[in-house]
């Protein structure tokens, strides 16, 4: 085996796993991982096909219960694992109530370890900070031994099963589709979707007979949550919890504010600090909307800085990079910022009139409908900013590209 299909094959077929990876109570260890959704969905509007969304799942190993997800049209960036983390440690009743799904979902808490690959993103310094800050071991798989993650990738394996019986799916062997063509059957919005996977978990694989437990996982939570010796942690402030697990940098606090990607933020709040630090101060962000961002100050405590310009219009860290491309290809090197949201308004425009024409262009339209929309609901960063208003709120909402 080694000699005709390579080392890594005769070691998954033959390598012994003397060793069981398992949880002695409820959220002791949590797998998180990615996948690609073997279905194409439609975009909202003209009910046209889009492309394959990425699923973040997270699963109790104690349980087997499904402890929080997160699906996306982006690829698997260190955002879209804090969103995954921030829906399972908080309570999911309002969420399940918002999308009309009847059923208990009673997961969520800080776990006590985190379980993940070795994909870049879960390498960030935002995720393990965030982890440290909150009391949670982040720990990596040994490097090419896949049966460590065994449990998150069953529960793909079984997520996907089961989205393998709707409109537009791909299938996972290409021999086995045929003639079948995913994109001329999709059907499904990426809310519903969400919505699917949702009742999917509650109704169907929680209170299903587990093969491993020979229990549904929803009575395993149960007992396994009888069996911690302390109640299950939660946030002190819902709020801040997130922020720690965004992407920052460092930065030093100018006379004329702070400056990120080439733009310039200021608010009162950074008097105290202009010029009088020596050292650089941590400037946290979402890159679904640059139009604010999180300055750490000396106290812990985490400050919304907008735009100078309160006129300008909130964009997306994957708008902004666009934008700045083209000004590349144009020549332009030095940044000028007037330059580079003139540049994104000229693109935004330009995406307008192609929605139509392209399936790129719809996909930009989806993603921008859907990012500022979710900073501004339920997910949002700081719930006391107000949007923009005026010109920059008559503004459509923005495409998110990928980001690191």
């Amino acid at each position: 085996m080694r000699d005709r299909e390579g080392a890594k094959a005769a070691r998954q077929r033959f390598e012994p796993v003397v060793q069981e990876y398992g949880a002695d109570h409820a959220l002791h260890i949590v797998q998180i991982d990615h996948t690609l959704v073997d279905l194409f969905i439609v975009d909202a509007v003209h009910r046209r096909p889009l492309q394959r969304p990425w699923l973040t799942l997270a699963i109790d190993i104690a349980s087997r219960m499904v402890a929080g997800f997160y699906l996306t049209l982006e690829s698997p960036s260190s955002a879209s694992v804090a969103l995954a983390i921030q829906h399972m440690v908080m309570s999911k009743a309002a969420w399940l109530e918002a999308r009309e799904v009847n059923g208990d979902w009673p997961v969520f808490g800080l776990p006590d370890v985190i379980h993940v690959d070795n994909g870049k993103e879960f390498h960030g310094k935002a995720l393990a900070r965030g982890t440290a800050e909150h009391g949670i071991a982040l720990e990596f798989r040994p490097v090419a031994r896949p049966h460590y993650g065994g449990h998150i990738e069953r529960l793909i394996g079984t997520m996907m099963g089961a989205v393998h019986l709707l409109p537009g799916t791909t299938s996972s062997d290409i021999a086995a589709r045929g003639s079948y063509d995913p994109q001329k059957h999709a059907a499904m919005t990426l809310d519903e979707l969400e919505r699917w996977l949702a009742l999917e978990i509650v109704g169907r694989y929680h209170a299903e007979i587990h093969a491993s437990l020979q229990l549904p996982p929803i009575t395993m939570w149960k007992d396994v949550v009888a069996a911690r010796s302390e109640p299950l942690r939660l946030p002190h402030d819902v709020d801040r919890f997130f922020r720690d697990f965004l992407p920052f940098e460092e930065r030093s606090i100018r006379r004329d504010g702070v400056h990120l990607f080439g733009l310039r933020y200021w608010d009162d709040v950074l008097s105290a600090w202009a010029g009088r630090f020596s050292h650089r101060m941590r400037v946290r962000y979402d890159p679904r909307d640059l139009s604010c961002v999180f300055v750490e100050g000396p106290d812990g405590t985490n400050w919304p800085i907008r735009f100078a310009d309160l006129s300008r219009p909130r964009i997306t860290l994957g708008e902004h990079r666009m934008a700045r491309a083209a000004l590349k290809e144009r020549g332009v090197r030095a940044t000028d910022e007037q330059l580079i949201f003139e540049t994104i308004e000229e693109q935004r425009a330009l995406v307008e009139a192609a929605v139509r024409e392209t399936k790129v262009a719809r996909r930009r339209i989806e993603r921008r409908d859907r990012s500022l929309a979710a900073t501004s609901g339920e997910n949002s960063l700081d719930r006391e900013v107000e949007p923009d208003e005026g010109p920059a709120g008559n503004l459509p909402p923005l495409p998110v590209e990928e980001w690191s």
